[in-house]
């Protein structure tokens, strides 16, 4: 055949026995049918990888001048080779192999990667702080930029590696405080549809309850007819007693009288008020550990109702702190009833011995970065729903890795704004800065 027909290609083929050993190299390069003197022309890219054949019969099986000697054909399992035009030797494929440092263990087989013999591993921890700015006037300022913040911990330094300004989904856990008044109570259960107002549609909300126990009235949920049955139940529930501790009389806790003796008179006349326990602590602590389960990816809250009174609660207030801090939650609540006449704080200063202490509420929310907005009437309770949730969800968020260490420490954060504009100088802060006073390390994964 004339080699110099450049329109008739010349045919290699290997008939099962000695082959030529530059046909033999080429055809392991995918090129048995190869025009000589000229580069085969650019082929598209297939939109879909050809099917394999499956069980053909012995008629249509490859012949030998289709399928090389000791070569496996071409299939989307094992694409052919590349040809190498110019180059009648092409180079070695590298071979996939793994090996194993000396006294080390046997990779495991669904792993890939080479990489991963020599991977050094650091445990960190990822430090989130949701952080409220604030006017003068209570409003949050918005436009600020990463290059706003500065994260101090211990007084040092951090550098951030995340920041978003957008508005987060919410875990709520709903604490409702059933030890108050009752007229308090029944004033709270007014505002019920506002409060379900206030949250999305891709929140999700748990309800609980505490006087002198703690209970969980529904598990985390999405906002719906399971909340509405709910709320709906918690407004045939009462308070305490409205007026001043009954000690004497027919209804008195002594007993029926006659003649104003106690018919039974082994039981000695009461001479204070019983004490009535409000375990806040517990409640708080109960919804805390619960919320710690729920996404990271959500800002968790716990949104308390009450007037913040705390009595004989099982777990301590530094207790309860170390676990909000610990999981990332922010305390907001609405004070209600006493705590929301003006004047309270100083007055709650007047501690009875054997009574419930006064509202801790705001020590929970200054610690974690929430709010506490206390209101009296039920229009100024529902329009707190709206501000309080608003403010949770639509704050800047901020993050920095942080070396894990064994101790348990507690660790201070400092977030700094600085705004264009703000002079040293004035007597009041351009803005008002919210967040977490501190937070407790993971321990160092195994």
């Amino acid at each position: 055949m004339d080699g110099s027909k450049r329109g008739n290609p010349i045919v290699v083929a290997n008939l099962g026995g000695c082959r030529d050993s530059t046909a033999a190299d080429r055809s392991k390069a995918g090129n048995s049918r190869r025009a000589v003197g000229q580069p085969p022309p650019p082929q598209p890219f297939p939109s879909a990888p050809p099917a394999e054949p499956q069980g053909l019969p012995p008629s249509e099986a490859p012949t030998a001048d289709q399928v090389p000697g000791n070569d496996v054909p071409p299939s989307t399992a094992n694409p052919a080779p590349p040809a190498t035009d110019g180059n009648p030797n092409p180079p070695p494929h590298p071979v996939d192999v793994k090996t194993v440092p000396e006294g080390g263990a046997t990779p495991d087989p669904g792993s890939n990667s080479q990489d991963e013999l020599f991977k050094i591993t650091r445990n960190v921890n990822q430090v989130i702080v949701p952080v409220r700015v604030t006017d003068d006037s209570g409003r949050l300022v918005s436009g600020l930029l990463p290059k706003d913040f500065s994260v101090y911990e211990d007084g040092k330094k951090r550098t951030m590696n995340f920041f978003t300004s957008d508005p987060l989904a919410i875990s709520a856990a709903v604490v409702f405080d059933l030890g108050m008044s009752d007229i308090n109570v029944q004033r709270v259960n007014q505002t019920f549809p506002a409060l379900e107002g206030a949250f999305s549609q891709f929140d999700e909300v748990a309800i609980y309850t505490y006087s002198g126990t703690v209970g969980r009235m529904a598990d985390f949920g999405a906002v719906g007819k399971r909340l509405d049955a709910v709320l709906n139940q918690l407004k045939t529930d009462h308070g305490e007693n409205n007026g001043v501790p009954v000690l004497g009389g027919p209804l008195g806790p002594q007993g029926p009288m006659i003649n104003n003796i106690p018919e039974d008179r082994s039981i000695p006349p009461p001479m204070s008020p019983p004490k009535q326990a409000r375990v806040l602590n517990d409640a708080i602590l109960a919804a805390a550990l619960d919320l710690g389960q729920r996404e990271r990816s959500r800002r968790k809250i716990i949104f308390v109702i009450s007037d913040g009174r705390e009595y004989r609660s099982t777990a301590s207030y530094s207790d309860v702190l170390k676990v909000l801090l610990s999981n990332g939650i922010l305390v907001y609540g609405i004070g209600v009833g006493g705590s929301a006449i003006p004047g309270y704080k100083q007055l709650e200063k007047l501690h009875i011995p054997g009574q419930a202490t006064g509202n801790i509420l705001p020590r929970y929310a200054n610690a974690t970065g929430g709010e506490i907005l206390s209101e009296y009437s039920k229009d100024a309770i529902e329009n707190a729903y709206q501000r309080a949730i608003g403010d949770a969800r639509n704050q800047y968020t901020l993050g920095y890795a942080t070396a894990a260490t064994p101790s348990s420490t507690y660790r201070e954060i400092e977030v700094r704004v600085g705004r264009p504009g703000c002079k040293s100088s004035d007597l009041r802060p351009c803005v008002l800065v919210f967040a977490k006073a501190g937070y407790y390390p993971l321990p160092v994964s195994r």
